[in-house]
């Protein structure tokens, strides 16, 4: 970092991802990585991500906020919780997620991806 202020687009990602339903933008700023994820109606990580990835359940952590749209997460404990636009997220790893609704679901991360073990 060059300053003591850093800003990044995602307009200029680092990296861009396709996934079936979805798409997984990503920055680096501050030596962080930050994703935004845009999911489309009907996106299920069990049928979307799980093939690609070789896991029953994600095993990443994640750490969020969502700003649009309603994500439902079941965790293999039998926890099942529902996050909509303005709530923040905590969810560990062992989990399946699907978009609720008809409107699309973006989210912002600030830990965890799609297939990485952290």
């Amino acid at each position: 970092m060059d300053s003591s202020i850093e800003v990044r687009s995602f307009a200029s990602s680092d990296e861009v991802n396709s996934p079936p339903n979805a798409r997984v933008e990503s920055v680096v700023v501050g030596g962080q990585r930050v994703m935004r994820l845009t999911l489309a109606p009907g996106w299920h990580w069990g049928t979307d991500v799980r093939p690609g990835v070789g896991t029953d359940r994600c095993e990443a952590r994640h750490l969020g906020v969502i700003i649009s749209g309603a994500v439902e997460a079941t965790h293999e404990d039998g926890t099942q919780k529902i996050y909509r636009a303005g709530d923040a997220y905590a969810i560990a790893p062992g989990h399946d997620a699907r978009v609720l609704g008809d409107e699309v679901a973006v989210c912002f991360e600030f830990h965890g991806a799609w297939g990485e073990a952290n």
